[in-house]
């Protein structure tokens, strides 16, 4: 898809196609993105416990300073099937759909009720 380009005072800007890290070039960027969907799921529900970064830690069974990455948006060594675990620890339930794709390759894509 090609982007569209425009300019917004005075400044070229490109229509983002809704995924940061393939519009940065980076590999694996539907993982990138599902990766850090989760993060931010993870960030929420720990506010809305109110937990500390320690019983967090103890809850979803990572060390503290993996706590505080997460926390900060660094998921690095954290895999999506962890990042499920955590969520799943925090009291969410999660579920996978798959279906059959009119393109001859699928996609990854994550729906936060």
């Amino acid at each position: 898809m090609k982007k569209q380009k425009r300019i917004v005072k005075g400044i070229e800007a490109e229509t983002s196609s809704g995924n940061i890290f393939a519009d940065l070039g980076l590999p694996n960027a539907e993982k990138l993105k599902i990766k850090s969907a989760l993060v931010i799921e993870i960030t929420r529900a720990v506010r809305k416990l109110g937990l500390t970064q320690e019983e967090a830690s103890r809850r979803m069974s990572i060390p503290q300073p993996k706590v505080s990455a997460l926390l900060r948006g660094d998921f690095t060594g954290l895999s999506e099937r962890k990042l499920m675990d955590c969520l799943n620890r925090l009291g969410y339930d999660i579920e996978i759909k798959v279906k059959p794709t009119t393109e001859p390759v699928g996609h990854l894509t994550l729906a936060i009720a």
